[in-house]
């Protein structure tokens, strides 16, 4: 916002800034053909009417100057006067086309926003004794959006979960994220294994999927004081126990991105984690761990997990996510995802012990 402030008020300054040289110089030098950087500047952030309000502006000071100097009449100062004309038309052209052009990109995001917000359904808020916190913040890259995935549902096998991430975006993505939801809808009800339920997205994928595409994936169920996982490329959880220390959760054995199964036949092994009450689990998408500052430094998620000791599992998330958009320093370049699962039990944090955290 501050930037974008700056950018309007940046050819009054550059104006006022010549004016001044000019009037400091005297008619043995003369500065007033740099008054064309006023209409030129405009243009970059303003509209048709103000680029032509500043033209004008830079006209009269022009004009102004030129009376103060006694070079009214000179040749120097009409052609001057030519220049800030001919620039101020071009950049008003320049400007009704930038604005055109970002209605356009406006339209076509707004669609493929709306196009996500319908596969991607609200996840429940409580989930047998889990209470559940979301957080997705899309890429702020013109239209092209991306194809992150996740879904809870209750199932007569216990609760089931799937936060995934497609290779590319744009409505491409989305599609293929698609396919992979509903084929775990179905399978999160219809399989009694977390393997076969990989298989099935496996299949599902194979149909439709170009062979250099893939999607990185978790599944997992949660049972009585355990969860299972099975991982298919994607970045491994981070569990926090209600002391506040805080473990990645390493798979033993990392599968092959749904997709790519052709490349090797073998199935993946489950993990089996410790959750019990009070427990904390945090998956998020590529977005989140490869955000990376001005320095090029990526996001230090680990040491940042304090943030998720909030008693409160949303307002937790919600902290992360406002740190996440404070390191990357504005908006993130990839979508990111965080789903957050909480246990409920006693949780050994207060807001107090949070903030000194």
């Amino acid at each position: 916002m501050r930037s974008l402030r700056a950018l309007r008020w940046l050819p009054f300054a550059v104006m006022f800034c010549v004016a001044v040289l000019d009037v400091l110089a005297g008619p043995a030098l003369i500065f007033l053909p740099l008054l064309t950087l006023g209409p030129a500047f405009a243009s970059l952030s303003g509209g048709v009417r103000r680029t032509s309000a500043v033209g004008a502006v830079a006209l009269a000071i022009c004009l102004f100057l030129a009376s103060y100097n006694d070079l009214v009449l000179h040749w120097q100062n009409n052609l001057t006067v030519v220049s800030i004309a001919g620039v101020t038309l071009a950049s008003m052209l320049a400007a009704r086309l930038r604005l055109e052009r970002e209605r356009e990109l406006a339209s076509v995001r707004q669609v493929a926003e709306a196009a996500q917000r319908v596969l991607l359904r609200p996840v429940p808020r409580r989930a047998g004794d889990l209470q559940v916190a979301l957080s997705y913040t899309s890429a702020a890259a013109e239209a092209q959006i991306g194809g992150d995935l996740y879904e809870v549902v209750t199932t007569p096998h216990g609760v089931r979960l799937l936060i995934g991430d497609v290779q590319g975006k744009g409505l491409a993505a989305v599609e293929t994220a698609a396919w992979v939801l509903g084929a775990f809808r179905e399978a999160a009800y219809d399989e009694a294994e977390l393997t076969d339920i990989g298989e099935r997205l496996e299949v599902s994928l194979t149909r439709h999927l170009d062979d250099e595409q893939f999607v990185t994936a978790t599944v997992a169920e949660v049972h009585a004081g355990e969860m299972t996982l099975v991982h298919f490329g994607h970045p491994p959880p981070l569990l926090i126990r209600p002391d506040g220390t805080c473990t990645t959760m390493e798979p033993p054995e990392q599968g092959l991105p749904l997709g790519l199964g052709a490349l090797d036949a073998s199935t993946v092994k489950p993990q089996r984690i410790p959750f019990g009450e009070g427990d904390r689990i945090l998956f998020v998408t590529d977005g989140v761990i490869e955000a990376r500052n001005a320095a090029g430094e990526f996001y230090p998620l680990t040491d940042r997990a304090g943030f998720l000791t909030l008693p409160d599992p949303q307002a937790a998330l919600d902290a992360l996510r406002a740190d996440l958009v404070e390191h990357a320093g504005g908006p993130l370049l990839d979508d990111a995802a965080m789903l957050l699962l909480h246990r409920r039990g006693s949780w050994g944090f207060t807001s107090a012990n949070a903030a000194e955290r």
